[in-house]
């Protein structure tokens, strides 16, 4: 049975990461989340062909078509009613040749996100009903925290192995921030300036290596 586990594209990855997910390492899952960023033509048209599922969200200026007399408008011109507001709307893509269902997820504060899938069965609704709850920005938290709190991007190394074993060590030590965080009830980041507070005021205070005077 293969298994439904959702993966994601962030902006470090891309079609070729996509390829060799199905080709060489024969990844199980069949749902896959990305931003905007990689909502290109060709890149829904490779996964929908690799009949994978996808969720992504849309820029503003793309194009749909909700029926052919209408011809295709831009996505601020659709009106959603409140059932379209929790079942979406299918939609032409324009340049896709298969037809997506249309979400239009709201904010609080009057944000607007576009989110389509090539998934159109009424069970979708559910899983884009998280993603309303700003679930998927759990994925671009990470990436941030990751590149910023344990210095993954400042790798020298030019080896494979080398560069997996650096990126290996800074997910354990983000994942002791983690954890240090949610026992102490504080940031990431606060624990880990913390950590060189800490260091600095003892070195002040008990310098191990003292200043040479004359």
């Amino acid at each position: 049975m293969e298994s439904q586990k959702t993966i994601t594209f962030s902006r470090a990855a891309g079609a070729e990461m996509f390829l060799r997910l199905t080709t060489h390492k024969h990844l199980k899952a069949r749902r896959i989340l990305f931003d905007s960023w990689y909502a290109s033509v060709d890149n829904l048209k490779s996964i929908h062909r690799a009949s994978w599922t996808f969720f992504t969200t849309l820029k503003s200026n793309r194009l749909v078509s909700v029926d052919r007399d209408r011809g295709y408008e831009h996505l601020s011109a659709l009106v959603f009613d409140e059932q379209a507001l929790v079942k979406g709307l299918i939609v032409k893509l324009k340049e896709v040749p298969f037809k997506v269902k249309l979400f239009k997820l709201v904010a609080p504060n009057g944000d607007i996100d576009w989110v389509i899938t090539n998934d159109l069965d009424e069970s979708v609704n559910l899983f884009v009903a998280d993603l309303a709850n700003d679930n998927r920005w759990q994925i671009e938290d990470f990436h941030r925290s990751f590149k910023q709190l344990t210095g993954s991007e400042k790798c020298q190394c030019r080896k494979a192995r080398s560069q997996r074993n650096h990126l290996a060590c800074c997910y354990q030590a983000w994942v002791a921030l983690k954890v240090k965080a949610r026992q102490v009830g504080e940031t990431m980041y606060r624990v880990r300036t913390n950590l060189f507070s800490d260091y600095l005021s003892q070195e002040l205070a008990n310098p191990r290596i003292t200043a040479i005077t004359h």
